[in-house]
């Protein structure tokens, strides 16, 4: 049995992309800012679970009037709501979360302080240095490990000395992180 093949001309496939409707910004402006205000007032919700996702999405989100809420979330009674808010407060990176996040690595669960640290890595202030510094030796490895992601991403030379000292730490991951932290502030900061 022989198989004919047929040779077409050539032409041009269709792109995929030039046939899907473009969306109107303005719509979809409309949509995302509707999103958000719906997970802030999630944010406000008796159900821990609508409130630790509105949390989370709102740094997905990224949007400025989200952060005087996860402000608020801050001081939810469930560390859970914390956490994710003082992530997402460093996703958005508004300077208005620096002072709130730096008084936040002082609580006294580790989550909080984790998630301060992680934030204001985030924010890449460097007035959160000396306050990050104090955490260098914490009891909770998740912190310390933070803590040195957190100095690198700063990447200020006043953090060398803290990060050389968690090169000695017990733990693999924390030392991973300072080594890669000191590495990150050798290269924003050229001789």
């Amino acid at each position: 049995m022989a198989i004919e093949v047929v040779l077409l001309p050539d032409t041009e496939l269709p792109s995929p992309e030039n046939d899907v409707p473009k969306e109107d910004p303005v719509l979809v402006e409309e949509r995302r800012k509707g999103r958000v205000k719906e997970f802030i007032t999630l944010l406000q919700d008796e159900n821990l679970h609508y409130r630790w996702k509105a949390a989370e999405a709102l740094g997905e989100e990224g949007d400025v009037s989200a952060v005087e809420p996860l402000l608020k979330a801050l001081n939810d009674p469930y560390v859970e709501v914390q956490w994710l808010a003082a992530k997402s407060l460093g996703k958005i990176q508004d300077i208005r979360a620096l002072e709130p996040l730096i008084a936040a690595l002082k609580a006294e669960d580790k989550w909080l302080r984790q998630g301060a640290a992680w934030g204001l890595g985030r924010l890449r202030d460097s007035r959160a240095i000396e306050p990050l510094l104090a955490l260098i030796g914490d009891p909770k490895k998740g912190v310390r490990k933070d803590t040195a992601w957190a100095l690198g991403n700063i990447g200020n030379e006043r953090a060398i000395e803290g990060l050389t000292r968690l090169l000695k730490d017990p733990d693999d991951d924390v030392r991973e992180a300072a080594q890669k932290a000191l590495a990150s502030i050798s290269r924003a900061n050229p001789k």
